[in-house]
């Protein structure tokens, strides 16, 4: 008999479920992604937020001017000063995504059974008989039989605010459908969604380089959620933010949306920063028997080279309600066990009645979920995946992972610079927190001098069990000895100040002395 991938013990974990979770500084490992909007945009809102559980803050440009988001983002700093909680600022472009734009605002009723032509002249007004869409090779990209879905917001669990269509004839530019399901359609714009085609526009569109240029560059964005179907458009994006100043140091981070996404998957992984799984776009792509296939083995591929993965649409309900459903809580428990690293909540915060009480619902069940997950076999899988030889960092860093569990730390200190040593030690998932101690430098570009290390501290936080502080500048990365401890003596006192180090608790600490790395264990006094 296999053995089983969770650590359920009975009696012990039985009984244990009725116990309340203990509150801690940081919900959980899992890290929560939230979408600003109307309804969580405000600095209190913002504030409540960030104090339960979001460490990465979204900004979606397929709605909204650049004075609007600003105006949300001023206020995202004031929420983290009061809250003294760092938050991360990830650019969601919006990619050539195909929309019909109703200009009457009116409702739109399209009955089953019915015939509606979609066409490309968009001088026409959207009615249930005619429908014009901002994509004028769609007579050439779709055949009889293929199937296109139109909705305010791409939910399909609701099949009376969303509709599907099958092409029924193609005739000049115009295409002509049969309506599958009765719908209302209420708004001023739809999305469109066509099944496996591949449409002949940059995934950078023209849009996205506006504002990437000049709200991106202004507001120095962490990271870049990018329309992705090859390897090429995220070359393509890099060498676009290459121009852009800071922008260079900004993570592109692939949005898998279709099946082009999923067949260039591996070339794609080699080039981006991180991945998210769009399973909204996924869910309509894709058979619904395949969507949870290819989630568990995008997710393995990931974590196999230590990239973060985000999964998104696991709370739809919580848009209108104050819990979710079981199988959506159960949803988002599995993408933990799977080895998410971020939860992305989309309409559920941007424009959902209880923004604060998602998050802090998410990260209940995501704390929850990491008690019962594996790091045994995981650790083992990942080993075993780098093979030999092994990298001397990468050694270092499943050392200070396997010496923390044997030893029982409360926490791994880490120093760092570029950050690549922190998300070494946490691509092993230990079962503590990670502090991620990012030593800034001090850089020129013969004009004026620059520290980094803010960019680095920030981008770690959509990490799973990574909880970054910029140290001082003053205090060295190196040591040219064992004996210059005062940076250490601050992380320290930072972990005691939240309450996830306490008196004889052991730390591992994984920090470079002189030309060599060190894994060091230490037990605290009173």
């Amino acid at each position: 008999m296999h053995s089983s991938p969770l650590l359920l013990e009975e009696p012990i974990r039985m009984a244990s479920i009725l116990e309340p979770s203990k509150p801690t500084f940081f919900p959980a490992m899992t890290k929560i992604v939230g979408t600003l909007g109307p309804k969580s945009r405000s600095v209190d809102i913002i504030s409540r937020c960030l104090d339960s559980g979001m460490s990465v803050a979204r900004f979606d440009f397929s709605w909204g001017d650049p004075e609007y988001h600003q105006e949300t983002l001023e206020n995202l700093r004031a929420a983290i000063k009061s809250t003294k909680k760092l938050c991360a600022v990830v650019l969601d472009t919006v990619g050539p995504e195909l929309q019909i734009v109703n200009t009457t605002d009116q409702p739109i009723t399209l009955e089953e059974d019915t015939l509606v032509v979609l066409t490309p002249d968009q001088s026409e007004e959207a009615s249930s008989n005619l429908l014009p869409i901002n994509f004028s090779g769609i007579s050439k990209a779709v055949k009889k039989g293929d199937t296109i879905f139109i909705g305010k917001y791409l939910f399909t669990g609701s099949e009376t605010a969303s509709v599907w269509l099958e092409v029924s004839e193609v005739d000049g530019d115009d295409v002509t459908c049969l309506v599958r399901n009765t719908a209302t359609l209420t708004g001023s714009l739809f999305t469109v969604h066509i099944s496996q085609i591949h449409i002949d526009l940059p995934s950078l569109t023209d849009k996205d380089k506006e504002v990437i240029s000049t709200w991106g560059v202004r507001n120095n964005i962490d990271i870049l959620s990018l329309y992705t179907r090859q390897a090429e458009d995220i070359c393509h994006a890099r060498e676009f933010l290459s121009k852009l100043g800071d922008l260079k140091q900004t993570h592109i981070y692939a949005k898998i949306e279709n099946i082009e996404g999923l067949k260039h998957f591996d070339e794609i992984l080699r080039e981006a920063d991180g991945i998210i799984l769009a399973r909204g776009n996924l869910g309509i792509e894709l058979p619904p028997e395949k969507v949870f296939l290819f989630q568990k083995a995008a997710i393995y591929k990931c974590n196999m080279v230590g990239k973060p993965v985000v999964v998104t649409r696991v709370v739809d309900s919580m848009t209108d309600n104050l819990r979710p459903t079981r199988a959506e809580a159960t949803d988002v428990a599995n993408a933990v066990l799977d080895g998410s690293d971020a939860i992305l909540l989309g309409a559920e915060t941007l424009r959902g009645q209880y923004p604060v009480e998602t998050i802090s619902t998410v990260g209940k069940i995501c704390a929850e979920a990491e008690k019962v997950h594996n790091q045994d076999l995981y650790f083992k899988k990942a080993v075993k995946y780098v093979g030999e030889r092994m990298s001397h960092l990468e050694s270092i860093a499943s050392s200070a992972v396997r010496a923390a569990i044997k030893v029982r730390a409360s926490v791994i200190i880490c120093f760092t610079s570029s950050g690549r040593a922190a998300r070494l030690i946490a691509k092993y998932r230990p079962t503590m927190p990670v502090i991620s101690v990012v030593i800034p430098q001090l850089k020129t570009n013969q004009l004026r001098w620059t520290f980094t290390g803010a960019f680095e501290a920030r981008q770690s936080l959509i990490v799973r069990g990574l909880f970054p502080m910029l140290a001082d500048p003053r205090h060295p990365a190196e040591s040219k000895s064992g004996t210059n401890e005062s940076i250490l003596k601050v992380a320290l006192d930072h972990g005691k100040a939240f309450g996830i180090i306490k008196p004889h608790d052991r730390v591992v600490v994984c920090q470079k002395v002189g030309d060599s790395s060190v894994v060091k264990i230490i037990e605290l006094e009173d």
